[in-house]
């Protein structure tokens, strides 16, 4: 079982959609909701990521990026591959 985290915010569509993607692929994840979070949670994960954008998406602790790139590896048929 792959550790799969997703920071999010409460109203980003985009993080709805990548936790609808992952629900419907049975994938299991942790979701950290930055609206819920000190300043400073969000400022560590951008130094981190060098993006400012949710979601902000680990898969093992590599971050894969947001929806797009989550998408992108559904399509290409990686997806499985990486939380397996």
């Amino acid at each position: 079982m792959s550790n799969v985290v997703i920071y999010s915010t409460t109203v980003c569509p985009y993080c709805v959609r990548a936790k609808q993607l992952l629900q419907r692929k049975g994938i299991e994840y942790k979701e950290v909701n930055l609206s819920n979070e000190a300043p400073e949670v969000r400022t560590e994960l951008m130094q981190r990521t060098n993006h400012r954008t949710v979601p902000q998406i680990f898969i093992n602790d590599q971050f894969i990026g947001g929806f797009d790139q989550l998408y992108a590896l559904e399509r290409e048929g990686k997806l499985d591959d990486l939380v397996a």
